[in-house]
């Protein structure tokens, strides 16, 4: 047997070449992904690894869940069934603490992560055609980056935000590192500051409430750092929605010791999760209401109102004259260092609602608590969707050519509203700076006033707004396709994994 180092992408790895008469094996490719447990983060890391192993049989993932925070099973469990080149290792759910934050929660698994992947390396070390060629781990594990430190193995960051707000968190550390300035003392100020990513300044009130804070600024400026130690970050996104973002990562503005940014969005989770009687209940209603006739409200795994709240989002609904269909929860309690437990469902609407609300509505709206949100965006009768704002759900809305109406709740998301409402018009505003977190203490009202206002703007049928949103999902479209934006990240994602982790060794035998 002969071994001989060669560029791995100068070969096409569905094909097996002859060189003088000897066939060549090519040596498989092994990544490991660490989702952070949430839905909204496991569902599209699970896509972005589906998307990679189907764009190439060379790859296979093994994707590390951790379980939810708040449950004794792993929060994604509808995702452990393990397919021939896509797999799951579920870490044990032991030793759950509620209290703890959710960064500090995630920290406390990292022994179960190393031995999983310390487990799965030595399984690939005794393949001779297999090799590990590196840990892509989510935006807010970086804490497991010293698990792949340990094993010398590459790191890559699935970034499930957009590449605005990547650029904001990179100037924020530049700006403290460089001039000395503390965006978290902008607190209360009305301040504005440039953006390289973005095209015009940004409220200072816009920011997400970690920077906003003495005690998370640290955070903030450590995972940029950790951010920069990376081979590269995987961007959910479509260049097509922000070039000047780009065209900052692509070196334009000189920025230096940032990694390759490879936008491979929109990424998105299409799994029905069966067909529960909930959900067909759901979409057999849609499917009787009039074409964009319905605005849908949903707002994310943990976004949930208080009964006073709930009254006042009742009250804009019946004023708007619109149908409706409403995901209501119960807003989760706030203690500090997060947001308690995921909301819980509201089981007495008539003490909630509005008296009357339910039967001057029964005709026209629908309220449930779970809802299948890709399924309901897809239906033809939605004219408009009411969000949080996470940035999922922004894709998922875009894809399907339905406008928004911004209500973000904490997070990054008052950022997603600042950019869909101001930078790029494809949202309408219910209130872009609202935040309701552990940092801001009882949130203020939103007036039923506001909200109509927002329910009406993005409901309406023939606005720029409807137009500038139905041009983007065909871009959205587009970049998937081959020749897209897309489809070329992905393609230099794949290509670029193996030579990060060194030169690759072919077999060549005479069999």
């Amino acid at each position: 047997m002969l071994f001989i180092s060669i560029d791995f992408n100068l070969y096409s790895l569905q094909s097996i070449l002859e060189v003088q008469n000897q066939s060549v094996v090519v040596i498989k490719i092994e990544l490991v992904f660490i989702p952070s447990p949430g839905v909204g983060h496991i569902r599209s890391t699970t896509a972005l690894a589906k998307l990679l192993v189907d764009n190439d049989d060379r790859l296979s993932v093994t994707l590390i869940v951790i379980p939810s925070q708040f449950s004794d099973h792993a929060s994604s469990s509808v995702y452990t069934k393990s397919e021939d080149r896509l797999r799951y290792c579920l870490i044990p759910a032991v030793d759950q603490d509620p209290n703890q934050t959710y960064i500090s929660y995630i920290e406390s698994k990292k022994p179960y992560v190393r031995a999983a992947v310390s487990e799965l390396a030595t399984d690939v070390s005794t393949r001779s055609d297999s090799r590990l060629a590196g840990i892509v781990v989510d935006m807010f594990c970086t804490s497991m980056l010293d698990v792949a430190d340990e094993l010398n193995l590459p790191t890559y960051i699935v970034y499930t935000s957009n590449a605005s707000y990547l650029g904001v968190q990179f100037h924020v550390q530049s700006l403290y590192e460089e001039k000395k300035l503390d965006v978290s003392e902008l607190r209360d100020s009305n301040v504005k500051f440039d953006v390289p990513t973005l095209t015009r300044q940004f409220p200072a009130n816009c920011l997400p409430s970690v920077m906003l804070t003495k005690k998370w600024f640290p955070y903030v400026l450590g995972r940029a750092t950790s951010f920069r130690k990376t081979k590269g970050i995987l961007v959910n996104l479509v260049a097509e929605l922000e070039p000047q973002a780009l065209k900052f990562f692509s070196g334009g503005n000189g920025n230096t010791n940032i990694p390759p940014v490879y936008t491979v969005g929109p990424i998105m989770d299409f799994k029905t999760n069966g067909e529960d009687e909930k959900r067909m209940e759901i979409l057999r209603w849609l499917r009787e209401q009039p074409t964009k006739s319905v605005v849908f409200l949903c707002f994310g795994s943990m976004g949930g109102f208080t009964d006073e709240q709930t009254r006042e989002i009742a009250v804009a609904l019946e004023r708007s004259g619109h149908r409706f269909l409403w995901s209501l929860r119960r807003a989760s309690p706030v203690v500090e260092d997060m947001i308690g437990s995921p909301p819980g469902e509201v089981t007495n609407l008539e003490e909630v609602l509005p008296k009357g609300f339910l039967d001057r509505t029964v005709d026209t709206g629908k309220i449930i608590s779970w809802a299948p949100q890709v399924a309901v965006l897809e239906s033809p009768a939605i004219g408009a969707f009411v969000t949080h704002c996470g940035w999922n759900s922004i894709l998922e809305s875009l894809w399907f050519g339905v406008p928004m109406a911004a209500w973000p709740i904490f997070g990054e998301q008052q950022f997603n509203a600042y950019q869909m409402v101001v930078k790029l018009g494809l949202a309408a505003e219910v209130k872009k700076d609202y935040r309701r977190d552990f940092l801001v203490g009882e949130p203020e009202i939103v007036t039923a006033e506001e909200i109509e206002r927002g329910i009406k703007c993005a409901m309406e049928q023939d606005s720029k707004m409807r137009k500038i949103v139905t041009e983007m999902k065909d871009k959205l479209h587009v970049a998937l396709l081959d020749g897209g934006s897309s489809k070329k990240f992905v393609q230099d994602v794949v290509d670029n994994v193996p030579q990060e982790c060194g030169p690759i060794k072919i077999k060549r035998s005479n069999n």
